[in-house]
């Protein structure tokens, strides 16, 4: 059984976290995570991970993806990975599946939660089952920087500040949380 997590990462916070939840994905019993990255619209593809190849959404079990917030929403090199995604909409490759969201921003207030919800929204499309962080995940009560319901979260200040470990603790039980579903779900 395998997760499929598709990030993009600007300053490297997101791709961090990618590894995190990744981490959490490997706790659990026959699950393995798949890390994939898109393409950068800028040209820069100076990212070490593969590129995600459309067939992947009809060979996971769960699906993660993960953007910095910019201007409140998804990137853009994010927003145009899944806009390519009709034919593998038409096909049903992401319905009944788990799915999840998670974001960094540079600033406070910088639309984390309005980024998380986008995110969602192409799921939903698909058929996906979104999946959150319940209030019984600890974490979320104590953090006083990142992490939300909606998916695990991280505020970077420009790269200055590294993910916490209230952060990282929710990204890695997020992690554990999807891949424990899709298990749930596949037997």
């Amino acid at each position: 059984m395998n997760v499929l997590i598709i990030y993009y990462s600007t300053n490297g916070s997101t791709k961090k976290m990618a590894r995190l939840i990744a981490r959490g994905v490997e706790m659990v019993d026959d699950a393995s995570s798949v890390i994939r990255t898109v393409n950068d619209l800028s040209g820069n593809n100076k990212d070490s991970d593969v590129i995600v190849d459309k067939s992947e959404l009809n060979q996971c079990d769960a699906i993660i993806i993960g953007s910095p917030t910019h201007f409140g929403n998804m990137s853009g090199s994010m927003k145009a990975f899944l806009d390519t995604t009709t034919a593998e909409w038409f096909n049903g490759a992401l319905i009944g599946k788990p799915a999840g969201v998670f974001t960094s921003t540079s600033s406070m207030h910088g639309g984390q939660e309005s980024t998380l919800l986008s995110m969602m929204l192409p799921l939903l499309h698909h058929g996906a089952i979104i999946t959150g962080i319940p209030y019984s995940e600890k974490k979320l009560n104590n953090t006083k920087s990142g992490g939300t319901p909606y998916g695990p979260s991280h505020v970077s200040f420009n790269s200055e500040i590294e993910i916490t470990d209230d952060e990282k603790e929710i990204c890695i039980n997020f992690g554990k949380r999807i891949a424990s579903l899709a298990k749930k779900l596949k037997s």
